[in-house]
């Protein structure tokens, strides 16, 4: 494929834009990462892989691996792939992906352990760190609020590095709905903030950390609103030990998460 014109190509290019992503029901993923990622744990929802003839002999196990899933991978010129995505090197590589957030509901029949909440994240390098952390401590899934930004966006998924595909994403659900949702299933809410008034290293705080909670997480400016605040079970904040005035949001959830998944699996440290 070499007409950067095409109906195709922009289609493709089009899902950098917010509202044809909801029309469409689908996302670009793009970099050999995350196409290895999607192609080997969701290649039920991968509609079209897009490589450049350079990248099709560097990356070829990745593309027999589509293939033998059934996947269309199409051979495109460099120009072509520069059009199609959101980036100005996606490395010779892109997936047209169909959105895979799950509900809140069949989250919950699971009996997670761990969750994490966004609640109002808006940034997209935070709410992909932050699903990237998630999955790294093996969290059960990830609530976005509608409050937050989508998690389809091009920088967000490119954040994740691969783990948007990895584990359980709810989107689009209000704030109190989640957070009533999740309590009224007996698991406990957490609040990250720096005007809470327990530390993470309590030993109450660790305690209840052995038990299945979720970490609710507010703004990068502006924290968390009292409202919010008040439908969580505690307010931890995370010990300063220098003089730094905080931490950023994603740096703060991947400690509260690390916490977390240290009383959850005792004794591992693969």
């Amino acid at each position: 494929m070499s007409n950067v014109r095409s109906e195709r190509v922009r289609a493709v290019r089009a899902l950098a834009r917010r509202s044809v992503r909801e029309r469409e029901q689908a996302f670009l993923a793009e970099g050999p990462q995350a196409v290895r990622e999607a192609v080997a744990f969701r290649p039920d929802v991968v509609r079209d892989v897009y490589v450049t003839t350079a990248a099709l002999a560097r990356h070829e196990p990745i593309l027999q691996d589509a293939r033998d899933a059934g996947l269309p991978v199409h051979e495109v010129t460099d120009e072509v792939l520069a059009a199609t995505g959101d980036t100005q090197a996606p490395q010779g590589m892109v997936a047209v992906c169909r959105h895979l957030d799950v509900s809140l509901e069949s989250v919950l029949a699971q009996g997670p352990r761990l969750l994490c909440v966004l609640t109002h994240v808006r940034d997209p390098g935070n709410a992909g760190t932050v699903l990237r952390g998630a999955d790294a401590v093996g969290a059960d899934a990830v609530i976005v609020s509608e409050a937050s930004v989508d998690v389809y966006n091009p920088k967000v998924v490119r954040s994740t590095v691969g783990s948007l595909f990895h584990l359980p994403v709810v989107t689009g659900v209000g704030v109190v709905e989640a957070l009533e949702a999740v309590r009224g299933s007996g698991i406990r809410l957490l609040a990250a903030d720096g005007h809470g008034d327990q530390l993470l290293t309590d030993e109450t705080v660790e305690r209840r950390l052995a038990r299945p909670h979720a970490w609710v997480m507010g703004n990068e400016a502006w924290g968390m609103p009292p409202e919010t605040r008040a439908l969580c079970d505690d307010v931890v904040r995370l010990p300063i030990y220098g003089h730094a005035e905080s931490l950023n949001l994603a740096m703060a959830a991947t400690v509260c998460l690390y916490s977390s998944a240290r009383m959850l699996h005792p004794g591992r440290s693969d």
